[in-house]
């Protein structure tokens, strides 16, 4: 793919501190732990498309299951056709019943939210409408969260009245979200037209809602706020509790192919992946970590990478 808003295009957060969970091998030790380590689907679709690579659904299912992930987020485009409606009874059953057959949980669902901060008002009440019936379909699946990427153009506003917007269908997402029991957990990225630590610090306090948080991908915080190489910096300022889940990489602090921001397995680039991770613990993290590897080569690999880094962070912080 030639840049990362495509992937957003294409498509068309970790639970709240109550939820207890782990990263170890057995059901016991994960009950006793803080936090849930998933595999994104967004890794393969991107391979897939930018490396053409072929990577069946029951491959990578298996392989998950196998390194003992906890759970997998689901990308609308990939393997193949759109989210059922959350009233496709039989669709939505036949979709959750794949994923238990790996022992998988389907954590989280990510949806573009382009006619969140549009500058037409129908057009954001058809965005929140379509919303309400992804969070029923997210509840359906057993998610505890739903993503949210606001890629798109301003269609005339000012960044100013955009983020207006945006932070007003933001705070209604977050109260949606919270009716049934999910956070709504939003992403920028350097393509987008809010791609500033300020934009999301405004879209975040904006929106004020304790559904509504944020989602740490390390290369994006890294871009976003200089590209000083120091992503955790971002993240203290943020604050751990007003971060949702984890999309989580290291990165070189640059972009790939002129597109969003590089991602790269952990330890492959120059960020201190053991300094985020311990932040969020000792912030009082426990969610979920979805291991992002977005068009890195090897997806395996730097899945595999990433969960290490973060079950050594468990034991070891």
């Amino acid at each position: 793919m030639g840049d990362r808003l495509s992937r957003r295009t294409l498509l068309g957060g970790a639970a709240a501190g109550a939820l207890t969970f782990c990263l170890c091998g057995s059901a016991t030790a994960r009950e006793k732990a803080g936090w849930k380590v998933a595999i994104g689907l967004n890794g393969f679709q991107s391979g897939s498309r930018k490396y053409q690579k072929n990577y069946p659904i029951w491959e990578v299912l298996d392989f998950a299951s196998r390194e003992k992930f906890d759970g997998v987020e689901l990308v609308a485009d990939w393997p193949s056709g759109e989210y059922p409606a959350s009233n496709e009874a039989a669709r939505v059953r036949a979709l959750r019943r794949l994923y238990d057959q790996y022992g998988l949980s389907i954590f989280s669902i990510q949806l573009g939210a382009p006619g969140a901060f549009d500058a037409s008002a129908e057009v954001r009440r058809a965005w929140l409408d379509q919303f309400r019936d992804r969070a029923r379909l997210a509840r359906a699946l057993g998610c505890s969260c739903v993503g949210l990427w606001p890629y798109g153009d301003l269609k005339g506003q000012s960044v100013d009245q955009g983020l207006a917007h945006l932070a007003a269908s933001f705070r209604e997402a977050g109260a949606i979200a919270a009716d049934h029991g999910l956070l709504a957990c939003f992403e920028l990225e350097p393509p987008f037209p809010f791609n500033t630590e300020d934009h999301f610090q405004r879209i975040l306090h904006g929106a004020n809602h304790p559904a509504l948080k944020g989602i740490y991908d390390p290369s994006h915080f890294d871009l976003i706020s200089g590209a000083t190489g120091r992503p955790e910096a971002m993240l203290e300022r943020v604050g751990p509790a007003n971060i949702g889940y984890l999309q989580f990489c290291d990165g070189d602090s640059t972009l790939r192919d002129g597109g969003t921001s590089k991602h790269l397995g952990c330890g492959d680039g120059h960020y201190d992946s053991a300094r985020s991770l311990k932040i969020l613990k000792d912030g009082g993290f426990r969610g979920w970590i979805m291991i992002d590897a977005w068009e890195v080569p090897d997806p395996y690999d730097a899945s595999l990478k990433g969960k290490r880094a973060a079950d050594r962070a468990w034991r070891e912080g």
